[in-house]
């Protein structure tokens, strides 16, 4: 490894999403490693990759090699994988790594990420914590190359979580030919992002695709080669359990080196932890705002610590996030923000348009309080997501015409007195705006994955991927249509 003299070390622990994008923004302010030297140990044998995608990769919409993260190529960036950080001193600056190896630091970020929660449930895990016989979590590559090998078209399967997550490997497994029950301990699916009426009518979605749900129901027992045992004593037939109940934040590391920790890593608005040596940024961080389980505020952490840390921008900070839900399940467009659970008796300031349409396999939900956007549920309106986020994020005043907000237009009025960008946002994890890929493809990009090269559109969530190719297939040979 050549190091610049006199450039400062980074390490980072982790080489997942939040620690590659940490690298690559570095790259990117410092390509010539003037400034600093980052060290990357990743405990994962493969390339930094999206697993944001991994649920797309279980339905055979991608491949291994389609959803791989670049790697800087630039003398400032080292990336060491298969080895995984075993204890920081950080008295001594030093970080030591499973094969004996000794890092020394001048400023650590850890982006040791999250793993798996296992509930304690018979048979789903064994003594050592490891998966129960037939039983895979879905976090990582090994865990998706697992769940194929035990999964067979026609064959049942049972997903334990009904959140995004549980619900879109549900759906890339039934894609796949295997018949699929989901059960969800919570009243209705999707607890935490949408209201029951909209989880009632997304539910008759999934039913009409043979995914069967089972709500308000806890798992017993687990018993391999037989199913998923109930509380109501109904055992749902399955060959593989697929758990997905929320994961852990991998907090060891810190909290043996005495870093304070709660459920995460705790960090404050310039991602330093208790050692001011030492930061955390994406799920293995605790901030004030949230931001955990999520790509987008993720990435915005790792290019304020890049910022700081590179002495390009030492006052940026991260304040917290407007997550934005999507699921990326095919044939279903769901994209929910903000306040959801709340109804009129939450205030007299409260208003709520809704539009329930069970036999379209439609809801829409939008709530506003002082004439500004606060939430919003659209199931069905793919249209409209695009601009009601962003309406949410600006502030604007709302229109008076409320039903004409889910037609996916903002009257010009609200536009200007908000002070919105002209170009609305495509690509919310990367903040692409409609004229970064007008350019883009003006420039040479024709396909979906050059646009991502150039762009890094659709390279998150995913949930862009239907905007940028519509954009796309509209643009002819000469020139973007406006």
């Amino acid at each position: 490894m050549n190091t610049v003299q006199g450039a400062r070390r980074i390490v980072v622990v982790g080489n997942g999403m939040v620690g590659a994008r940490f690298a690559e923004e570095v790259a990117r302010l410092d390509p010539a490693g003037e400034r600093v030297h980052v060290t990357v140990v990743g405990a994962e044998h493969h390339p930094a990759y999206n697993r944001v995608l991994l649920s797309g990769l279980v339905a055979g919409d991608y491949t291994a090699d389609q959803i791989r993260l670049p790697v800087p190529d630039t003398p400032g960036v080292t990336v060491r994988t298969g080895l995984s950080a075993v204890s920081l001193d950080a008295a001594a600056h030093t970080v030591t790594l499973d094969d004996g190896t000794r890092l020394d630091y001048d400023e650590l970020v850890l982006a040791t990420g999250a793993r798996a929660a296992f509930p304690p449930v018979t048979g789903v895990s064994a003594a050592d914590g490891a998966p129960g016989e037939g039983v895979c979590a879905l976090r990582d590559l090994d865990d998706c190359h697992r769940l194929l090998a035990l999964v067979r078209p026609g064959a049942p399967v049972v997903v334990l979580g009904g959140g995004v997550l549980g619900l879109e490997a549900a759906r890339g497994l039934q894609s796949r030919g295997a018949r699929v029950s989901v059960v969800e301990s919570s009243p209705w699916i999707m607890r935490r992002q949408i209201d029951r009426a909209a989880a009632d009518i997304l539910r008759g979605r999934y039913d009409a695709l043979g995914v069967k749900v089972h709500s308000w129901r806890v798992a017993s027992r687990w018993i391999p080669g037989t199913g998923l045992e109930l509380d109501d004593g109904r055992v749902l037939p399955g060959d593989a359990l697929v758990v997905t109940a929320g994961v852990r934040g991998n907090i060891e590391l810190a909290k043996d080196a005495g870093i304070e920790v709660e459920h995460g890593i705790l960090v404050d608005d310039t991602l330093a932890t208790s050692d001011a040596r030492v930061h955390a940024i994406g799920d293995c961080a605790q901030h004030p705002g949230g931001g955990a389980g999520l790509v987008q505020p993720g990435w915005e952490q790792a290019a304020v610590l890049a910022r700081r840390l590179t002495g390009t921008e030492p006052q940026a900070c991260y304040t917290g996030s407007r997550p934005v839900t999507r699921l990326k399940a095919e044939g279903i467009e769901l994209t929910a923000f903000g306040e959801v659970h709340t109804d009129e008796k939450d205030g007299e300031d409260l208003e709520m348009l809704t539009v329930s349409d069970p036999h379209g396999g439609r809801y829409a939900k939008l709530v506003v309080r002082d004439e500004k956007l606060v939430g919003s549920v659209l199931l069905g309106f793919p249209e409209a997501a695009a601009v009601l986020s962003q309406l949410h994020d600006s502030g604007a005043p709302v229109p008076a015409d409320r039903l004409a907000l889910l037609q996916g237009t903002v009257p010009a009025p609200a536009a200007e007195e908000a002070g919105a960008r002209s170009a609305p946002v495509v690509c919310r994890c990367n903040a692409v705006t409609r004229d970064d890929l007008e350019q883009a493809w003006l420039d040479g990009a024709r396909t979906r994955e050059s646009i991502a090269a150039a762009t890094r559109a659709t390279t998150g969530c995913g949930g862009c991927v239907r905007d940028v190719n519509a954009l796309l297939s509209g643009w002819d040979t000469k020139s973007p249509v406006s």
